[in-house]
């Protein structure tokens, strides 16, 4: 199954090791799910997870990311001419429409408003566990 997910599952993954997020984390490393993402996610995930405030290790970080790269689809889009709340998630949006995704998963779905992310089912991972159960 391919997903995108929103930089926040990443940072409440490594913050709350046995949450829903780390079970979305689990099953990608498992190989259940698949992350599509381009440069400018893994750009934004480097720099988010590595902020001060966080207290991630480099490494841990760059072996997250080199998992996600190696074992994720990187995929080109086209880019949407619509505005969202954070500027930054429409990479999110746009990889997701153009990898056909089958979720993209965030914990702001409020930041994903509007036509285009209609196109493309948006869950909190609460709603995506829920989901996969059925």
């Amino acid at each position: 199954m391919l997903i995108v997910l929103d930089t926040n599952i990443l940072i409440s993954a490594l913050i709350t090791p046995f949450g829903n997020s780390a079970r979305i984390i689990d099953m990608v490393l498992l190989g259940e799910l698949q992350v599509l993402y381009d440069d400018r996610i893994l750009s934004e995930y480097r720099e988010v997870l590595l902020r001060s405030k966080f207290g991630f290790e480099e490494k841990d970080v760059d072996e997250l990311l080199a998992f996600i790269e190696a074992e994720g689809l990187k995929t080109t889009s086209t880019p949407i001419n619509e505005a969202l709340i954070d500027e930054d998630d429409i990479a999110f949006i746009e990889v997701a429409i153009a990898g056909r995704a089958e979720a993209l998963i965030t914990g702001n779905k409020r930041h994903f408003k509007g036509r285009y992310a209609k196109r493309v089912k948006i869950m909190t991972p609460d709603e995506f566990l829920k989901y996969r159960r059925q």
